[in-house]
């Protein structure tokens, strides 16, 4: 019986969506409620990005976990 063993960058595509996801969306919340930002999107406000790219980057992250999830479903399949 032959094991598969996991590749140590497999699960990258799917930490960095969780990350940017997390950055965009979640600063894009914190500065419509609070009139603040953090992580990747404070580093953007200082570069005088436009306010939409915190909901970029979150889509972003959507886009690398579905890409992710696309993997895992096909790396199943027979």
């Amino acid at each position: 019986m032959a094991t598969r063993t996991k590749k140590s960058s497999e699960g990258l595509p799917a930490l960095f969506g969780v990350i940017l996801l997390v950055q965009g969306f979640g600063s894009a919340i914190t500065e419509a409620a609070w009139d603040t930002a953090f992580g990747v999107s404070a580093l953007l406000r200082e570069a005088h990005a436009p306010a939409w790219t915190d909901l970029l980057v979150g889509a972003a992250g959507c886009v690398l976990l579905a890409v992710a999830a696309r993997h895992r479903i096909a790396r199943k399949t027979p």
